[in-house]
């Protein structure tokens, strides 16, 4: 090292004096007081004396450069402290969270953008309480912050700031317990998330009138449809009687007018239905608990057996998992699929399947067939209510089928998706996640 090489050049340079030293004393000493050439005054002189200034000479050499070589050092250190001081305290001063530094209660240190969030001059929250920028209910986060920093790791506390206005300002302080003039005190990281708390109560509000609104509607759609229920009877079992009466006895536009009437009560009856079981999809399902999705398609099967057979569809699955869902719900997801695979077929023969893959925490379903397929454009359409593609005329429905289906498998935390083109069929999938179990039926049709 550079101040090693000097220390041993001090030594050298101090052999060097106490030798020219001796040198010295042995001329002046001979041609001073005695006789006789000046080596023989050198080698006669006592030798103690000559050694001893030589050492004395030598040690304030020494010390003298080492004590320079410590001065130059500790100016180094010092003004690396400086430039080190100068960077950190750079950096907390241009930090755009605040830093407070909280000591026997009172603020000993604050950087502008803690002064910002505050609404005070730094030199102003350094001559005040804490708590007395703090709102009633975070006055004791010193206390929260003292308990949960014992231990040494940082804590991450909110609180709600009172500025000068009155206006408040919610921060999130992460604070640690430090050494400040060697007594303990508490350093806090503040950061503003009044946005984000004001984003969060909105989106809670919102969330919450949504949900109420949504209440709302099932039940106005409950009580509407069963209160037509009654009326809609009595209008189609007069049109009913007036067409078993009269038909056949008034002209031909009096038998189309009858039948329009028997079909629009026919529809009615069976939109209310629909309605029905749409409102209470959240509001009247039963409680989740392991289910054989196998035994639920065969029910779903069961059900459409009539149109199956009409139609000669032919109907295949692969082994289908046991999962904790709403087993009647299931049922009927799979039941309007496969009615829709059915409804909307193609010139040829209806083939439906059915399969199930596990995925990340549940399964995935598929219900594929080779119907008339779905322009890709209206793939999020159809799950909405009341919308139907197709003429009444030639696919009759209430267009509610697959806004149910949603509704329950978004019930169970899942979603719905069909993937398809036209003439080419669709695949209609969807995920119900957190499965309880991995049992298998090994049944198949």
């Amino acid at each position: 090292m550079p101040e090693m090489r000097m220390a041993e050049k001090m030594i050298l340079l101090a052999f060097g004096l106490a030798i020219l030293f001796w040198i010295v004393e042995s001329f002046m000493a001979t041609f001073a007081f005695h006789k006789g050439s000046f080596l023989d005054q050198m080698f006669s002189a006592e030798p103690h004396q000559l050694w001893m200034y030589a050492l004395v000479l030598s040690l304030l050499v020494v010390f003298g450069g080492y004590a320079q070589i410590v001065i130059r050092q500790r100016k180094r250190v010092e003004q690396a402290l400086r430039d080190s001081e100068m960077k950190y305290s750079t950096l907390v001063e241009q930090a755009k969270d605040g830093v407070v530094i909280v000591q026997d209660g009172a603020c000993k240190f604050a950087n502008k953008a803690m002064a910002d969030i505050c609404g005070y001059s730094p030199d102003e929250i350094m001559t005040m309480p804490f708590d007395q920028i703090l709102a009633p209910e975070s006055a004791d986060i010193v206390t929260r912050i003292r308990e949960s920093g014992s231990s040494g790791v940082a804590t991450v506390q909110e609180a709600r700031i009172v500025r000068p206005d009155g206006t408040t300002k919610e921060v999130e302080i992460s604070a640690s317990i430090i050494h400040y003039e060697g007594r303990p005190a508490g350093m806090g990281i503040a950061r503003d998330i009044t946005e984000r708390k004001q984003a969060e109560e909105m989106m809670h509000r919102q969330a919450q009138e949504l949900e109420r609104s949504n209440a709302e509607l099932e039940q106005f759609a409950y009580v509407a449809s069963h209160d037509l229920q009654e009326p809609l009877r009595m209008v189609a079992s007069y049109v009913r009687l007036l067409e078993r009466r009269y038909k056949d006895k008034l002209d031909s536009d009096a038998n189309d007018f009858i039948g329009f009437a028997v079909d629009g009560a026919n529809r009615m009856h069976e939109l209310i239905n629909d309605l029905l079981a749409y409102s209470r999809v959240g509001t009247r399902g039963n409680a989740f608990e392991p289910t054989d999705c196998e035994a639920v398609l065969e029910q779903a099967l069961a059900n459409l057996r009539t149109a199956i057979e009409e139609s000669g569809a032919a109907v295949s699955h692969d082994m289908l998992p046991t999962l904790e869902v709403d087993g009647s719900q299931l049922a009927q997801v799979f039941q309007n699929l496969i009615g829709n695979a059915i409804k909307f077929r193609s010139e040829d023969t209806p083939r439906v399947h059915v399969s199930a893959e596990p995925n990340e925490g549940g399964f995935t379903f598929s219900v594929s067939d080779n119907g008339i397929g779905i322009d890709p454009k209206y793939t999020d359409r159809i799950f909405t209510i009341f919308q139907q593609l197709h003429d009444k005329s030639e696919y009759p429905g209430t267009g509610i089928g697959l806004a149910i289906c949603r509704k329950i498998v978004e019930r169970h935390g899942g979603r719905i998706w069909v993937e398809s083109n036209p003439g080419d069929g669709a695949t209609f999938r969807f995920a119900i996640p957190e499965a309880r179990g991995d049992t298998w039926s090994t049944s198949s049709v």
